[in-house]
């Protein structure tokens, strides 16, 4: 006869792996919008992507990139009871979410500055393509962006559990999960940063 914790284990697993597509489907659905109005529009979306900071986005990227190997670490190291050492990486992935939403902040206040948003006057009196390439990236990095704070509050969350002895070596389950909607977190910017940061 299995054992409880198992099937629970299964069934959290199952419920976060139907969570994940979900949240594939919308983010799937952006780019497919991108892609319909990439075609439409490819001189627009290539102008667009030149006003850009490619090297912040670079940045981005690695931070995301270094978020997720200290994350998928946190895990092996709870699984092997260093429960101090987890909580270190947990912290340093928390550290790199800070990070990005930082850059993201400079990055957004400096388009915003310069009259580039969603319905401004600067975009109006543009090409439209080339405002709807920005309404696109505004709208694409900002869900992005709420998915990257979400995530930093459950992980942290997940620290307060291991650090009470709840979440363990042979409790793992939760923070599994977690590392799980941190690279699907990392997965989506890895498709927004070319898409819009270096197309030509």
């Amino acid at each position: 006869m299995s054992h409880p914790e198992h099937k629970d284990d299964i069934g959290a697993k199952l419920g976060m792996w139907l969570f994940l597509f979900t949240e594939l489907l919308l983010f799937g659905g952006l780019f497919l919008l991108y892609a319909v109005y990439l075609k439409r529009y490819p001189h627009e979306f290539a102008t667009g992507g030149t006003q850009l900071n490619w090297v912040l986005g670079s940045a981005n990227t690695a931070i995301l990139l270094t978020s997720s190997l200290c994350a998928a670490m946190a895990l092996t190291a709870l699984q092997r009871h260093e429960m101090r050492r987890a909580m270190a990486l947990l912290g340093a992935t928390i550290f790199c979410a800070a990070g990005f939403m930082v850059i993201k902040y400079v990055e957004w206040s400096a388009k915003i500055g310069h009259g580039i948003y969603p319905g401004s006057e600067h975009l109006k009196a543009g090409p439209p393509g080339e405002s709807i390439f920005f309404s696109l990236y505004f709208l694409s990095t900002g869900i992005h962006g709420l998915h990257v704070l979400i995530g930093a509050i459950l992980l942290a969350w997940i620290t307060v559990k291991i650090k009470s002895g709840e979440v363990n070596g042979d409790n793992y389950i939760l923070l599994e999960n977690g590392a799980l909607y941190w690279h699907l977190v990392d997965l989506i910017w890895i498709f927004i940063f070319p898409l819009y940061y270096l197309i030509l």
